[in-house]
């Protein structure tokens, strides 16, 4: 049933665009401008402005990365149960109960490499992400996908461990998108994680596992766009224990000024993605469902800057 809803709502973003091309011709809005710090510009055989706008989604990243001397600062809160007892008014449906935060850190090296620097408070994991946007689509149709790759890793400095490597947990991506139209975005994300002492440790658990996720952007005004994002572990011992979820989340993304903000519902408890995808436990079925949001803000280090940087 649950399956049945997601893939109900993927196709309900794209109605909306059905039989549409991508616009090649529009010119940047002030927004977009803002967001060429992410991806370049739209002229003929040059790579399309943004498919997404902004490094990340609700849990997965996106295609994009921070242009050359761009630092993107990132604030993510994932706050208490909507509905169970420890839910409802009792707890403002969930605002006094703050499940965890999240702080990171990316600057681009290239325009097409960057590198990310978090941490969370679940499991207390600092992270190091790698990303390269290794294809660009372009508006002319020769290249028809965005092509990115991320490899990462998370290391757990506290807590009981029988030796250091044990704290060290990684993570791979590829990550394909593609920019449909003006209004709509889709992306797939083949993922494998790697915990070196299981998580949760218990009997059974595997260590490793390969994930796939699915995300999508549907613009619905010039700054409010709606988001859905889901992912899949393929994993025996989570697929069949009956406590583990697939993490779902629904949001809006608004662009103000030089900020994106992403508000959103999810069940998934964690904001790294090494925690959601070895651990989620949370179901919507059983109001364990919890608000989020997300900031995005970008500052641009480089030398020179033009008027056009700014309009």
């Amino acid at each position: 049933m649950k399956k049945s809803i997601i893939l109900i709502v993927l196709l309900a973003l794209g109605i909306g665009v059905k039989a549409q091309k991508t616009d090649t011709t529009k010119k940047a809005t002030s927004a977009d401008s803002l967001m060429n710090s992410l991806t370049g510009g739209e002229n003929k055989h040059e790579p399309i402005i943004s498919a997404f706008k902004a490094t990340r989604l609700i849990f997965s990243p996106t295609t994009e990365t921070v242009r050359k001397n761009n630092l993107n600062f990132l604030v993510i809160h994932r706050f208490g149960n909507i509905g169970t007892s420890t839910g409802g008014f009792r707890t403002y449906f969930g605002l006094d109960a703050v499940n965890d935060v999240y702080i990171g850190f990316e600057y681009g090296f290239t325009d097409n490499f960057q590198v990310m620097l978090g941490r969370s408070t679940i499991g207390q994991i600092a992270e190091t992400q790698f990303k390269w946007h290794i294809v660009r689509q372009t508006n002319d149709g020769s290249t028809p996908l965005n092509i990115s790759l991320l490899a990462g890793e998370g290391i757990r400095p506290y807590g009981h461990f029988a030796s250091f490597g044990d704290r060290m947990s990684y993570i791979g991506e590829v990550i394909i998108s593609r920019k449909f139209s003006s209004a709509f975005s889709f992306e797939i994300l083949p993922i494998y994680v790697q915990d070196n002492q299981p998580f949760p440790d218990v009997p059974g658990n595997e260590k490793g596992f390969f994930s796939l996720a699915g995300a999508g952007r549907l613009k619905v005004t010039k700054h409010m766009s709606l988001i859905v994002d889901y992912e899949h572990p393929f994993s025996s011992f989570r697929n069949n224990s009956g406590a583990f979820e697939d993490p779902l989340g629904f949001g809006a993304e608004f662009e103000t000024g030089g900020h994106v903000f992403t508000l959103n519902i999810t069940n998934a408890r964690g904001i790294s993605q090494i925690n959601t995808l070895s651990d989620s436990e949370t179901s919507y079925g059983r109001g364990q469902f919890r608000v989020g949001f997300t900031i995005s803000r970008m500052f641009d280090f480089s030398k020179k800057k033009t008027n056009k940087d700014w309009n």
